[in-house]
């Protein structure tokens, strides 16, 4: 069985679980348009608030109607002479227009410009994680506690508030002065005396998150926060939302390049500048190529027009994505809701807990939640279990394949690896050759038997050789150097004093085997064999 038909019928209860599954509900349509009111896709493509319609007519209506008074003046207003080279021209921009890279600077710039947007909207402050530590680290039932709870999440949303006001136009309108946010509620008197009298020509959106930290200090010391691991988790997401309004001010500081946006749009209006004149219906009596057909409206390169032109406008909507237009955040419906829920998180909430009960599956094997009649198909889908959860294999195939053991004496193993790797040059003698392989073996002996204490070395007293066990059995007598044989008939005699007597000198001991994980010295020992 291939591998479709395993995954056909591993996903064909699926299948028919969709069969016999009911008729999907209507799409629900955009909050800000028609919010709580059902409707279907194709209501959502007729719709004109925020959508690309209303981005567009005026642009498109324009395109059109140019090209439309062209189109006359071709047939109607011009002579035959001048019809002639107004369709040499027409020509000419049809063929070079595709040289323009529309395609290619558009396409980069949008997906700059959403990336950017989405980031931009990550970046939000929302105070959710930093409600909750505060509730669970910061004690108190009584009214001081309270106070310190409400202030630390007051000074965190006014935080947000002076950044917002800052890039967005809506919240700016709406909080025009400080003297505004006091009245607000986020500001009082005396910390708005404390924040004009900061002598700092920046901008000061960071200083409620310094009366932050200081009053989460002060609880500290108090005893309201208990230990200074809690201050230091407490400190560390401050830290990361007033990461996030700086990240708000740098986006609204530093903005796409204004060279990437000119190109883009020049791109864009010049292609469609040569469309108006190339895209010109000609004489088919002309005879000339691809002009068999003669129309007074451009289907096609209206569609066109309205791909590019609308995607060129919807970035430049979410370039700034902080303004007032249809699609733009909803940033003072952020701070109303952020400025709730985190009084009622850390007020009403405080240490408010349910009855502890046994939940509904307390003695049950398995847990499974119920489904309703709209989604019971969904019980008979399989789990996934991996791509290779269904393959077979043959009963002889799957029989485990043991090598067969050679009874091979381990110098004798490793003979012809070292061999490949000790290959003979043509710089290289046999006699250098057979030393660097002795030695490998030896060490490769030593090594392996060293547990066994079986490799004794022995030195003889009396100035006989040194014999080694280890060694012996595994150096092949046909690579070992011919000893040199001892010279026959009189020595010469030595001139010079009296020889003293015979001295026997101790060697030292030899040297024990290596610990395998150390590099084995092949280098220095080969400079001593040599």
């Amino acid at each position: 069985m291939g591998r479709s038909e395993r995954d056909l019928s591993r996903f064909l209860p699926l299948f028919q679980g969709l069969a016999s599954a009911p008729p999907k509900a209507e799409a629900t349509c955009p909050s800000h348009p028609c919010p709580g009111v059902s409707c279907t896709r194709h209501q959502l493509l007729l719709l004109w608030r925020g959508s690309i319609y209303k981005l567009l007519w005026r642009e498109l209506l324009c395109f059109l109607g140019l090209y439309m008074a062209l189109s006359a003046a071709y047939r109607l207003v011009l002579t035959e002479e001048q019809k002639r080279y107004f369709e040499k021209l027409v020509i000419y921009c049809d063929q070079y227009a595709s040289l323009i890279p529309v395609s290619f600077v558009l396409g980069f710039y949008v997906n700059l410009v959403v990336h950017r947007w989405w980031n931009q909207y990550l970046c939000m402050p929302l105070p959710d994680p930093l409600m909750c530590i505060v509730s669970g680290t910061v004690h108190g039932r009584d009214e001081r506690g309270r106070l310190y709870r409400r202030t630390l999440m007051r000074y965190a949303g006014l935080s947000a508030v002076l950044i917002l006001r800052s890039v967005s136009t809506a919240v700016f309108k709406r909080f025009p002065t400080i003297d505004h946010v006091v009245e607000a509620g986020f500001m009082t008197r005396e910390e708005r005396k404390k924040f004009e009298n900061l002598n700092s020509s920046y901008n000061k959106y960071w200083v409620p998150c310094v009366w932050f930290s200081n009053l989460a200090a002060q609880a500290r010391r108090e005893g309201r926060i208990r230990d200074n691991s809690a201050l230091k988790l407490l400190l560390e997401e401050l830290t990361v939302f007033r990461g996030k309004c700086s990240m708000l001010f740098h986006y609204d500081w530093i903005s796409v390049p204004l060279v990437y946006t000119q190109v883009v749009t020049i791109a864009v209006y010049s292609y469609f500048l040569a469309c108006l004149v190339g895209r010109q219906f000609l004489d088919p009596a002309q005879g000339y190529k691809d002009h068999n057909l003669d129309l007074f409206v451009p289907v096609f390169t209206l569609l066109q027009f309205f791909f590019y032109a609308g995607w060129l406008k919807v970035a430049e909507q979410l370039i700034n994505p902080f303004g007032e237009d249809d699609d733009d955040f909803e940033t003072n419906f952020l701070i109303d809701r952020n400025f709730q829920v985190s009084m009622l998180a850390v007020d009403e909430m405080y240490d408010e807990l349910a009855m502890l009960e046994k939940d509904l599956y307390w003695d049950a094997v398995e847990t499974r939640a119920p489904y309703t009649a709209a989604t019971a198909f969904l019980m008979q889908q399989p789990s996934f279990q991996g791509s290779t959860f269904d393959i077979t294999l043959a009963r002889e195939d799957m029989q485990f394949q043991r090598p067969d053991s050679v009874d091979v004496p381990l110098g004798e193993v490793h003979s012809d690896f070292l061999q490949r790797l000790l290959p003979v040059g043509p710089g290289m003698t046999a006699g250098l050759l057979g030393r660097r392989l002795s030695l490998l073996r030896r060490k490769n002996s030593c090594v392996s038997e060293a547990s066994a204490a079986s490799c004794a070395c022995t030195s003889a007293l009396d100035g006989a050789t040194r014999q080694c066990g280890c060694g012996d059995l595994l150096l092949d007598s046909t690579l070992r150097e011919p000893e040199p044989e001892p010279l026959t008939g009189p020595e010469p005699p030595v001139p010079g004093p009296a020889a003293e007597p015979f001295t026997t000198v101790l060697m030292p001991a030899p040297r024990g085997p290596a610990p395998p994980w150390l590099p084995s010295p092949i280098g220095e020992e080969e400079e001593s064999l040599a």
